[in-house]
Order: structure tokens, then sequence, then C-alpha cells
């Protein structure tokens, strides 16, 4: 598994010369640009087999095939470290189960490189990769982003750009702080830092040109709710028409409060036209 460099070619590390050099069958996502890569490095052309995203579950038993044979198999993606956000993971799984040695030579990421630019937190982050262009799968996933305490990282094609920092803004909140990186180690690279409603309006202005990296500030750490916050939540419970046997649950569960607190809130705040009458019946107490 070699990494190879994201733009700027002075990237390709001189162990991933010697690696590329090394291989009896070099497996790709598009032969041509390895072919332009491994002349740069001076490498002889060796035996290249495309190996991408439409064909990866197919290749996997040629390249073992090959290993079989004694052969020296070298993966690299198009740009960066192979199996993140690109094939890789299919061919590690299976070659490592038909028992042969998998060595990876680190190099280029665009998620590292974006996170560490960023300057946000990169003590703990998660990486989302490309979210889903629409449907059930991208809101689930935008609202657990929405709630990640952790920095998240995600890729985003230029042409979507604009709509995933609105959707991001609709669900995390103008204030919260996010990077954008483009275009990395390249010429025209440009980390621009800044919150999601400043995002926003950039990305409506501004024509956004290469491969993006979003890195976004984690959620804050949620502030405890006070009595007077459950006596209020309650209240607006009551005031849409909820009686108390949905109204306690669906406060407990809102600010994130035990049962038994609200339930004792419900009793201070008495009758409220329907009385105390089964309120212990309503409420398991915690």
């Amino acid at each position: 598994m070699v990494a190879t460099p994201i733009g700027n070619l002075g990237d390709l590390s001189p162990r991933a010369v010697e690696a590329l050099g090394a291989a009896d069958v070099i497996a790709c996502e598009d032969t041509r640009r390895t072919r332009k890569l491994l002349s740069h490095a001076g490498v002889k052309v060796k035996v290249l087999m495309a190996v991408h995203g439409h064909n990866e579950a197919s290749q996997v038993r040629a390249i073992i095939e090959h290993l079989h044979q004694g052969r020296r198999v070298a993966l690299v993606s198009d740009a960066g470290t192979p199996g993140i956000s690109d094939p890789g993971q299919r061919v590690v799984e299976a070659v490592g189960d038909a028992g042969h040695e998998v060595v990876v030579v680190p190099g280029p990421s665009a998620a590292i490189a974006a996170l560490v630019a960023s300057g946000l937190p990169s003590d703990r982050f998660v990486f989302e990769g490309f979210l889903s262009r629409k449907g059930r799968d991208r809101a689930d996933r935008l609202a657990l982003i929405a709630g990640e305490r952790r920095t998240t990282v995600i890729y985003e094609a230029p042409n979507r750009l604009r709509q995933t920092v609105e959707d991001l803004l609709e669900v995390c909140g103008a204030s919260r702080r996010v990077a954008v990186a483009r275009e990395l180690t390249k010429v025209h690279e440009e980390v621009w830092r800044g919150n999601l409603a400043a995002a926003v309006e950039r990305a409506r202005t501004t024509e956004p040109r290469g491969e993006h990296v979003l890195v976004l500030e984690g959620a804050p750490e949620p502030v405890a709710a006070g009595d007077s916050d459950i006596e209020s939540a309650l209240r607006a419970r009551y005031d849409a028409g909820d009686d108390k046997r949905a109204a306690l649950p669906a406060v407990a569960a809102e600010l994130h409060v035990s049962k038994r607190r609200v339930y004792d809130i419900a009793l201070r705040l008495g009758d409220r036209g329907l009385g105390d009458q089964g309120l212990g019946d309503l409420v398991e107490p915690d």
C-alpha cells in the first residue's frame, strides 16, 4: 500500500519510489495517471492493472493470484493514501485473509493535511469522507455530525460544496467554526477559516474549484438544564396540548435529565387542569 502525492509531486517519498520500483505488479485507479507518476519517479513501467471503485471486488482474486505466484504487488490510488475514500480496504482484507503480508508505505493524506492546517483540535477527530448526496442517509449523517464533540473531517466535490455548508449551517448553527481547504499542496492551495455562517456566504459568492476538505469544530459540551429550564419545557408541552403522560418523558429526553427530576418538578407545578392523579403511574421514576 503506497501513498502517493495529493498534488505536489515532490511529496513522493524515497521509500515510495523504492517500493514502486521493487514491485512486479502495480495496481492503480487510473493507469494513465500512474504511468505519469512512474515516469516522474524514474521507475520503469511494470505490469499495471486497474483497481478502482467499480471493479475492486472482482480484481481482488487477480491480486491474490499474483501473490500466490510470488510476485510483489504495489497498490496505489490516484492521490493520497489508498484505502482512505479510495479503493484498498477490500484488497487489504482479502490479502490478509489469504495469508499474505500487507505493508503500508505512509505518506500524503488530504484529511490529515487539512486537519493540521485548520487550527481546530486535532487530538480527537472523526473522518467522514464523502457524505451521501441526498436522502435519509445524508440527513442521518448530518444529524450525527451536528452532535459529534470531536473535530469532523469531510471531503467534498466543488459542485456540492455550497449545499454541504448550507446543510451544516442548518444542523450545527451559525457560530460553529469550520476550515475549508482546497487544492492542498498545489500551486493554488488555500485554507479558509471562519464560522459556518461566513462559510455559506463565501460559498455563495465564490466559485469553488478543486477538491475540498471541510474540517468542522466539534459540538460544544451540553449545558446542564436547570429547574427553570425543565419548568419552561413542561409548560410549553402543556400549552401545546400534551398531557402529563406524553410531556414528562419527552422533556426528560429533550433536556437529557432523569425522569425522576422531571416528575418532581411536574408535581410542584400542580394541577394545570389535569390534577395529580395517576402521576406515579404515568412515569416510572429513575
